[in-house]
């Protein structure tokens, strides 16, 4: 299983001072090294965290893919086609959240989404849409040409009792098993973290997660590169586990 690791954290750390430590880019090498298979950012239309100098300067510093979280505002769109990231996930975006609440209602905004999937495969960026873990939507981002989705674990991350704990990682389950049986590549993040990893880890239809607080927060205590090695370790743990038990 591949692990993104979201660096936006650490720009919000440094736009507390609008200096220029710590630095993004700096951080994102030090993932890389640890073994992180891509990098994440959300170039927000707000410009709380990253900037998009940031994204320039990682495009051109970074080995593994630039995935960048986006919203579908014509001014971010027209930034991401200029960078030319690797990939974009186009995810919700509202000004005052402190994080991206739910996914992206596709089925809604299928006539908008469609021609955007179209614009940015056809500029050689992978496409990816970040959605709840539910079949309408799903299925929608298939009609719309997405290749990718990044299933929303948010309200299994959330969830406080055994019950419904489970009731969130069966929908994900079941999403994941949708999402495969279409052709789509499937990712999965919000919200996960180094004790809730473990299931989400056991599909194998989820290729890859996407991670950010939880890592940036261990990483307070013992280090950027260990706390992203001890994700690495513990995804890979799990997921020969699995498929020992497949």
């Amino acid at each position: 299983m591949r692990l993104g690791v979201n660096i936006d954290h650490i720009a919000t750390l440094r736009q507390q001072r609008r200096g220029r430590i710590p630095d993004p880019v700096e951080a994102a090498a030090i993932c890389e090294r640890a073994g992180a298979s891509s990098i994440v950012c959300h170039l927000r239309e707000d410009r709380r965290h990253i900037q998009d100098e940031d994204v320039r300067r990682l495009k051109r510093a970074m080995h593994v893919p630039l995935n960048l979280e986006m919203s579908v505002a014509e001014e971010i769109v027209r930034a991401a086609l200029s960078i030319r990231p690797s990939q974009v996930t186009l995810v919700p975006e509202r000004r005052q959240e402190l994080t991206t609440e739910g996914g992206l209602d596709v089925a809604r905004l299928t006539r908008r989404l469609r021609p955007l999937v179209a614009k940015f495969q056809s500029a050689g960026i992978r496409a990816s849409l970040f959605v709840d873990p539910d079949a309408v939507q799903v299925d929608a981002s298939r009609r719309v040409g997405a290749r990718i989705v990044e299933l929303h674990t948010g309200r299994y991350a959330a969830a406080r009792t055994t019950t419904s704990r489970e009731r969130e990682l069966k929908a994900l389950l079941r999403a994941a098993e949708q999402a495969a049986s279409l052709g789509l590549a499937v990712a999965a993040g919000h919200g996960l973290d180094y004790d809730n990893i473990e299931p989400v880890a056991a599909m194998t239809q989820i290729e890859e997660v996407n991670i950010g607080f939880s890592i940036i927060s261990r990483a307070v205590f013992v280090g950027l590169e260990q706390a992203v090695e001890e994700m690495v370790a513990r995804l890979a743990t799990r997921r020969l586990h699995a498929l020992a038990q497949a």
